[in-house]
């Protein structure tokens, strides 16, 4: 094609590919069902191809709709970012989406931080442990855990996802930790996470069976902390996340053996809104905070393992 087709047909395929059904598409932009199955249809007769299959009661983007949709979808969406960064107000709203235990133990205790650097720009946080899609939620930044592709967003690398045993002084006393698998005398919290095995594989232990044991299991990173500083297990978390625990004496780190994942954080970001001044403010604001606990991350004399 040597022109762009009219958009006011680009428009509506857009809406119909979002929503993948042309009543939907309809409603949202105040149009009859059958004026979006013309300007769909016009559309196809353009490029000569069928851009969905009609069912009875929906419509299925062809592999032809799913290439054409990937791509005006981000055409769209550059243009709502550039005409929300010509209408920004003054007071701007970073909306962020991360996971609980990064959240309650690393970001939340620096984000003041970032707003004596920005006291324009309002800061919203949502924790989620699920990997929530941007194209149906309103976040313009994420940090997650990952190997760093996900369709459709910008990912940029901040630490690896590591792991190692802790407890609570007071539990380490009870037995002599003389090597790993004294480890096995005390109660694992999450004994059915795989990494235990993992841990104990890298530490010379190789087929550990831990399915004898009960499945104390809390969800997160957060509560395992809590539970092992309460004294009730080992826990087997990020010493990333409990530096300042492990500096207090909270917890104990009864090995130097860390291993780290396959998997790292990462800021993600739609590609549309990689260019946004209060992404940008926040993506070299958070590259700082990594930067400068670089050195900090682990306590001395750790010894690090890749799984």
């Amino acid at each position: 094609m040597s022109k762009l087709p009219p958009m006011s047909a680009v428009r509506v395929f857009e809406a119909a590919a979002r929503h993948e059904s042309f009543t939907r598409a309809a409603e949202e932009l105040g149009m009859t069902q059958a004026a979006v199955s013309y300007q769909i249809r016009m559309l196809e007769d353009r490029i000569g191809a069928p851009l969905f299959t009609r069912h009875p009661r929906n419509v299925r983007l062809t592999e032809r709709g799913r290439q054409l949709a990937s791509a005006v979808t981000e055409a769209f969406d550059l243009l709502r970012a550039a005409f929300a960064g010509i209408d920004e107000t003054v007071q701007a709203t970073l909306r962020i989406t991360t996971l609980a235990t990064l959240a309650a133990n690393w970001l939340i205790p620096r984000l003041g931080r970032f707003q004596q650097l920005h006291p324009n720009i309002a800061v919203q946080v949502h924790v989620d442990q699920h990997i929530l899609d941007f194209t149906e939620h309103d976040f313009d930044v994420g940090i997650r855990s990952g190997q760093g592709v996900w369709p459709g967003l910008e990912a940029q690398l901040l630490f690896p996802n590591q792991f190692t045993p802790v407890c609570s002084p007071e539990l380490a006393g009870r037995v002599h930790l003389r090597e790993p698998l004294d480890l096995l005398k005390l109660p694992l919290i999450a004994p059915s996470d795989p990494w235990w095995k993992e841990w104990f594989e890298a530490a010379g232990i190789p087929d550990v069976d831990l399915s004898d044991r009960p499945d104390y299991y809390l969800g997160t990173q957060q509560y395992d902390g809590m539970a092992a500083m309460a004294g009730q297990g080992v826990a087997l978390v990020n010493p990333y996340f409990f530096r300042a625990d492990l500096a207090a004496g909270r917890l104990v780190q009864p090995f130097d053996l860390v291993v780290t994942a396959n998997r790292s954080y990462w800021l993600v970001y739609p590609k549309a809104r990689r260019r946004a001044p209060k992404v940008q403010a926040f993506r070299e604001w958070l590259t700082s905070e990594v930067a400068s606990d670089a050195e900090k991350a682990l306590p001395a004399g750790s010894r690090q393992i890749v799984a």
